[in-house]
């Protein structure tokens, strides 16, 4: 099926909508995206990308402008929070023939994904207020008053979409019982690692994203905001977290903090209206998959559009396709969540052991296609 005469509309300008632009360009559609914020931030922290997620943005002809702003990871690290080593991933090796791993400013990412979309039409500061069915098109009725129709409608809006909220009867995100800290230091490691310090039920995480600066994540189990915090993971965890926490002191204007969420949902589309990314299926960041899933969504739907011969039958296939890929990614995100968890003598016994064989044992479906 060709796009010509179909008008196809974007709520979200992050990866995944930005993803989904670039991936339907050649499509034919008329496409229109609205985006809630104001315009694009310089605000956030940092995000890797794991070699599927590369892979996708090679297809996309945006890998090289991502690559020229990132760090590309070589070694993947794992310790206990003393900082005894439990084992390491040479992730180059692990994603050959896939694609690098790379970590960047999110800002940058989303700079990059901007400028490889052109001159798509973004109506920043605007978003959906309500979806009624009109056959097989969707009316969507805006936050200014204005109303306007659509052959599809994709919610690529985000763990808390909007568009999930308006057209589905289901349930809202649900918190995962760990609450997090993000922000943003300077860089003390020249070494392109990843790494991680595992405490009772807790990690502190960092990834360094430039030359200068240093993306670092602490899950803080499920209590939210401890005034505590920042002090008992000084005491409680070897360097470089004390380092990295003085960055707060100075400044904390990079510190995000919020619960750790997933999306589960008996299916992702109703009628028209299709939900992409983790408006769809988020889940715990522990498999760092959430912007590689949204990536494969865009390249898939853009796949199943144009092989199907109506908007209907290309969503069936699409959710037909890509579920499994995201069950799994969901069902192994919850196995990691369950080893981290366990009594620290005991998760260190077998990570030293078998950490190195369930890391490649769980992204091994990932180095597919998607």
């Amino acid at each position: 099926m060709r796009g010509s005469g179909v008008r196809v509309l974007i709520v979200g300008g992050g990866v995944a909508g930005l993803a989904t632009v670039a991936a339907l360009r050649d499509w034919g559609a008329t496409i229109d995206v609205v985006e809630r914020a104001p315009g694009p931030t310089d605000s956030g922290t940092g995000i890797y990308l794991t070699g599927n997620a590369t892979r996708v943005l090679d297809v996309l002809g945006l890998a090289e402008p991502v690559a020229d702003l990132a760090v590309e990871i070589t070694r993947q690290r794992s310790a206990n929070q003393r900082g005894r080593r439990l084992f390491d991933i040479d992730v180059v090796a692990l994603w050959r023939g896939v694609g690098p791993c790379v970590s960047l400013p999110r800002a940058h990412l989303h700079r990059a994904l901007l400028a490889g979309v052109g001159d798509a039409p973004i109506r920043w500061g605007r978003q959906p207020v309500a979806l009624a069915a009109e056959g097989d098109r969707v009316a969507v009725e805006f936050d200014d008053g204005s109303t306007e129709r659509y052959d599809l409608v994709l919610g690529a809006d985000g763990v808390n979409s909007t568009v999930r909220r308006l057209a589905f009867d289901a349930p809202a995100a649900r918190d995962l019982g760990q609450y997090a800290y993000r922000w943003v230091a300077p860089r003390v490691d020249a070494e392109p690692v990843w790494s991680v310090q595992l405490g009772r039920g807790r990690q502190f995480l960092t990834i360094p994203i430039s030359a200068e600066q240093t993306y670092c994540y602490y899950n803080d189990g499920p209590v939210a905001d401890r005034p505590g915090w920042r002090d008992e993971l000084a005491a409680t965890y070897t360097e470089p977290a004390a380092t990295m926490l003085t960055a707060l002191d100075h400044d904390d204007s990079t510190l995000h903090a919020g619960p750790n969420q997933e999306v589960v949902l008996d299916s992702w589309a109703r009628g028209r209206v299709l939900l992409i990314g983790d408006a769809a299926h988020a889940t715990s960041p522990n498999m760092a998959q959430g912007a590689a899933m949204a990536l494969e969504d865009a390249v898939v739907l853009a796949a199943s559009l144009a092989a199907a011969g109506s908007v209907a039958e290309a969503l069936r296939g699409y959710e037909a396709r890509r579920r499994p890929r995201t069950d799994w990614v969901l069902s192994q995100t919850h196995r990691r969540d369950r080893a981290t968890g366990l009594p620290p003598a005991l998760r260190d016994v077998v990570l030293r052991r078998l950490g190195e064989q369930m890391f490649r044992s769980n992204y091994g479906p990932l180095f597919a296609q998607p």
